[in-house]
């Protein structure tokens, strides 16, 4: 079997209302889906992170700079084909797209894998040590508003979060620290003290006002503070984590085994959040999580996309082990982005129903079945809302 054709399916449609976060407002929703053809009929596919003009920047890397390299491969060869696309770009970028577009190769890949040899994405892993994820959701998205506005709405989304059936939920801040305080404090009030709620800051903090909102996290019970300062900042970080009691969590702007490395060798996170749309797809994710257990550090991964990148990680948590182990483990969890995301709901044949799950079964989601990712997107769905 030869790879050959690699094509980028980049799709998107206008939200119904503007949302952002600490470094922008977006009101149009994309993903860049990756296709890899075969000679026998056989499609894999997987997804690149990034989202508008970064996913047709990724675009092209994809189907002028990487398909050209491995057409004509087997694609079970998959570190042998990994290795090939690392090595020729890395005079140009150990980093950022190139590893963006590599890494929706790679999925797909791993989709073909499943699907030339029968088995689920989690049994070529190695197994599934839970039949069913966790998953915590978001919402809480920061909006041209008045304040008082905000923190009333952040207060209500955050309770309906806990009321559909998630395990736990996750905000964002980027107003500043008096406005932040009254956002965190408005959504522990709308969780009640025995949820665990997240605070997502997109690392646009200095040092000294993540540790005053931080202060405020450590009062609130925060589960975790994710992403407080810039991610090069790894000193920053560390005084983060030696000054306060909440959790610090990070990592989905870090790219490779060697990237996370010295992010985990610093010693600055008490989660590690590694996004395999961006790493380096599946092949460097699995180098990636073996490096955060060596450091024994909890991992749960970073999500945002389509049900592609849903059901890859569905797979990916399903078959981590617990770290550490025992007979009641701190199990990893699945991101949801709860806002209007019909990527989510709609591009598959046979949709995830993730919400309707979350409801049902204790806020938890089985694993697809089914060969690869267990998923196919829907042709038609993609064709109708292509951008490029």
């Amino acid at each position: 079997m030869k790879i050959t054709r690699v094509i980028s399916h980049v799709i998107g449609y206008d939200l119904p209302e503007e949302l952002g976060y600490s470094q922008q407002y977006y009101a149009r929703r994309t993903a860049h889906l990756v296709e890899v053809q075969t000679d026998e009929g056989i499609s894999g596919w997987g997804e690149c992170f990034g989202p508008g003009n970064v996913a047709l920047a990724n675009k092209a890397i994809v189907e002028r700079v990487i398909a050209p390299m491995i057409i004509g491969h087997d694609p079970l060869d998959r570190e042998v084909i990994w290795h090939k696309i690392y090595n020729l770009l890395r005079d140009h970028g150990q980093k950022g797209m190139p590893l963006q577009a590599q890494s929706g190769v790679d999925i797909a890949l791993w989709d073909l894998t499943g699907k030339i040899t029968g088995q689920p994405l989690c049994k070529l892993i190695g197994g599934k040590f839970r039949e069913r994820v966790p998953v915590y959701g978001y919402a809480m998205m920061l909006k041209r508003q008045d304040l008082a506005s905000q923190v009333a709405r952040f207060k209500d989304e955050a309770a309906s979060i806990r009321q559909a059936g998630f395990v736990a939920t996750k905000m964002k801040v980027g107003l500043g620290v008096a406005a932040d305080t009254k956002l965190v404090t408005a959504v522990r009030s709308g969780v009640g003290e025995d949820y665990r709620f997240m605070v997502d800051a997109n690392h646009c903090y200095s040092v000294d006002d993540a540790l005053e909102i931080g202060r405020v996290l450590d009062d609130l019970n925060a589960y975790w503070f994710e992403e407080p300062v810039a991610p090069e900042d790894h000193a920053g970080y560390r005084i983060l984590r030696q000054n306060l009691k909440t959790r610090i969590a990070g990592g989905e702007a870090e790219f490779t085994r060697w990237g996370w490395q010295k992010l985990l060798q610093a010693d600055v996170l008490d989660i590690a959040q590694p996004e395999v749309c961006a790493l380096g797809g599946i092949t460097e994710y699995l180098k990636v999580l073996s490096l955060a257990h060596t450091h024994f550090t909890r991992v749960i991964n970073h999500v945002w996309g389509s049900a592609v990148a849903l059901s890859v990680n569905l797979h990916l948590i399903a078959a981590m082990p617990p770290m550490p182990g025992g007979l009641h483990p701190a199990e990893p969890m699945l991101e949801c982005d709860t806002t209007h995301n019909l990527f989510r709901d709609k591009l598959l044949e046979k949709p995830l129903d993730l919400m309707a799950q979350v409801a049902r079964n204790s806020g938890t989601v089985a694993v697809p079945g089914g060969p690869g990712l267990g998923v196919e997107p829907d042709r038609e769905f993609i064709r109708h809302y292509t951008i490029t």
